[in-house]
């Protein structure tokens, strides 16, 4: 039986202030049973977003409970991760009536006081995404000996679509009989995946070594692995997280995501985002430093463009970098697919 969830994402449920939400409700949409935002309330979540269930948009956590959730689920990730003051009493009121939680917040649900000693009291369970293991180490050399095809997500910058990107591709792969896993690095991945590490979380030192056990553990009996990327290299904020993530696990192959509308980095629009074919060298020199792995496809998310406009963008990139383009979420990961299987098939050839 599949868990009923009630989504908090108060004044942000949308595609750009609650990533965790709507991938949620675009991987899980079955299990979603209310979203509170008390901005969007009386609305639906298909109304609100374009997609997902007829689940209502409710104002209160009050509201929410007459829906019977059994869990409640922290859906912002916004920068600097913090929970705000104002939700401590909804997340009270939730254990109150019996429902687990899971948070991906910076901010440790059960390192405050007051939340533990109620989950305690209730018996039920709160879970902090972000809490890393305590017995990270650096790398060990294993990630130079992968027994399965390594594929990483890379962006121009954060919230582009490389959870979205990898989610969709590794369900592509499926489709066709291969067998893939994916590894989770962010919050809203582990939550749907079910394990993984937030590497962001992950003391710099470990940061490679944490995406090498990632990998490792991803790499046991699969044919293909890919792996979700974390922030961009241009980002001031989050580019020490992405050069960790990408010498950690030294992949075969990058797939750049983009968000079209984007001109500059998100929080700092002081740094414009270059065109594709710088980012693609930026990306695959640094990696170079380690080991070739080229950008063998672009994948762009035009959630906020027209069918027109979102296909044009496609084209525009397709004729900049002469590579595989498409939105897997609106026209479907099969590029994307099709180019990390020709890489397999030239690396496997090269070796014989």
């Amino acid at each position: 039986m599949g868990r009923r969830l009630v989504l908090l994402a108060e004044g942000l449920f949308s595609p750009e202030g609650a990533k965790t939400a709507v991938c949620t409700v675009r991987y899980r949409g079955e299990e979603v049973v209310a979203v509170i935002d008390s901005t969007r309330a009386g609305k639906t979540v298909a109304q609100v977003l374009g997609f997902g269930p007829p689940a209502p948009v409710v104002a209160t956590m009050t509201d929410a409970l007459r829906e019977k959730p059994d869990q409640l689920l922290i859906g912002i990730a916004p920068m600097g991760g913090r929970l705000p003051d104002e939700w401590r009493a909804m997340i009270l009121e939730a254990i109150a009536a019996g429902l687990d939680v899971a948070s991906g917040l910076h901010t440790f649900l059960l390192d405050d006081p007051a939340i533990a000693a109620a989950a305690k009291r209730k018996g039920v369970r709160v879970e902090d995404l972000r809490r890393t293991p305590d017995d990270l180490e650096l790398p060990s050399g294993a990630n130079r000996r992968w027994k399965a095809r390594v594929v990483l997500t890379v962006g121009s910058d954060c919230n582009v679509g490389k959870m979205t990107t990898t989610t969709e591709l590794a369900i592509a792969m499926r489709r066709r009989g291969i067998d893939a896993q994916w590894a989770a690095t962010g919050q809203t991945g582990i939550f749907l995946r079910g394990k993984g590490i937030a590497v962001d979380r992950v003391i710099s030192d470990f940061v490679a070594g944490a995406s090498e056990r990632l990998v490792v553990e991803a790499t046991e009996g699969a044919e293909i692995v890919i792996v979700e990327g974390q922030g961009s290299l241009l980002h001031p904020a989050y580019s020490s997280v992405t050069l960790g993530l990408m010498h950690g696990v030294l992949p075969d192959a990058m797939i750049l995501c983009h968000k079209p509308s984007r001109k500059a980095i998100r929080g700092q629009g002081v740094v414009p985002i270059p065109p594709y074919k710088r980012l693609i060298e930026i990306y695959e020199e640094s990696m170079g430093w380690l080991k070739a792995a080229p950008v063998v496809a672009i994948s762009l998310a035009t959630y906020d463009l027209s069918e027109r406009a979102a296909r044009e963008a496609v084209e525009r990139a397709r004729r900049a970098t002469g590579l595989p383009v498409t939105d897997p979420v609106r026209f479907g990961a099969d590029p994307i697919l099709d180019a990390v299987l020709g890489r397999r098939s030239a690396r496997a050839r090269a070796r014989a």
